[in-house]
């Protein structure tokens, strides 16, 4: 993150709290935004927690042109070509400690746990908080009794949901304290959702990666657009970094700029700002 006046050449934008609100719809002045950028030859995409393929109909939605960062960086995809450029599994062992973790006695009621390989979503059962996810993300999920016997392959994310997000808070503490970043990615993109992720994966190093191996650009020529914890790294990166006036108060103190909150199009008045007006 920094002062830098470089020239804009990539605009990276989260979904949820971002371009999206509560209506789960990017509004049209954040579209027209993002499509007058494009015409300024800004290249655009998308960094999210999210499934690659419950992130593409907003790809799509606002004509993003760059591959989709999902699940917090550890899926790179092009729409365009169907090429994956990167993706960074947690290590199977590993997944399997953090099932039998979440699943523990004292835990098991109070928690729905989402495991997600190959971008496919598995539950143990479903239950009225994954009903909710389901029907936002607009994507499918499979019960299976045992998520252990899923994996069997390296998994993309394994996500814990409750609406105590004082124990989410709690969790988030302790699994940083069981797992050290060279071994998991901690992190909560809602204050309901704990995510992991493999160790160094996060939506600043993804952005790094496109930045650089897909533009041949630098930190310095990225603006970034977030709302929550999982967009620190990302914040932090960008040569301008934007958080949204919904975001916690700590990570607004983080970034370069605040502005305006969804509900009042803020992507768009950060474009006019650095981009349009600049």
């Amino acid at each position: 993150m920094s002062s830098s006046t470089a020239q804009i050449k990539l605009l990276i934008v989260d979904i949820d709290g971002t371009i999206a609100g509560e209506s789960n719809q990017v509004s049209p002045r954040v579209k027209a935004a993002i499509s007058a950028a494009q015409e300024r030859g800004v290249r655009v995409g998308i960094a999210t927690g999210r499934m690659y393929k419950s992130a593409l109909r907003f790809h799509q939605e606002i004509a993003a042109d760059m591959p989709i960062i999902a699940y917090q960086g550890a899926w790179i995809q092009d729409p365009a070509t169907g090429t994956i450029h990167r993706h960074c599994p947690v290590p199977v062992d590993i997944a399997r400690e953090l099932v039998d973790y979440f699943e523990q006695p004292t835990l098991l009621a109070k928690l729905s746990i989402h495991v997600y390989r190959d971008d496919c979503l598995y539950v143990r059962k479903i239950n009225p908080d994954t009903e909710l996810y389901v029907g936002r993300s607009g994507i499918a999920v499979t019960p299976v009794a045992d998520l252990r016997t899923i994996l069997t392959e390296r998994p993309t994310k394994i996500l814990a949901m409750s609406e105590d997000t004082t124990l989410i808070q709690d969790l988030l503490q302790d699994l940083r304290r069981k797992y050290t970043v060279d071994r998991l990615h901690v992190t909560t993109s809602v204050p309901i959702f704990l995510e992991t992720t493999q160790s160094g994966i996060d939506k600043g190093n993804a952005i790094d990666y496109v930045a650089k191996n897909l533009l041949d650009i630098t930190a310095e020529n990225v603006l970034a657009i977030g709302d929550n914890y999982n967009d620190v790294e990302m914040l932090a990166y960008a040569g301008i970094g934007v958080a949204m006036g919904n975001a916690p108060a700590d990570v607004r103190s983080l970034a370069d700029w605040v502005a305006p909150p969804v509900s009042a199009d803020g992507v768009a008045v950060a474009i006019e700002k650095f981009i349009l007006n600049s």
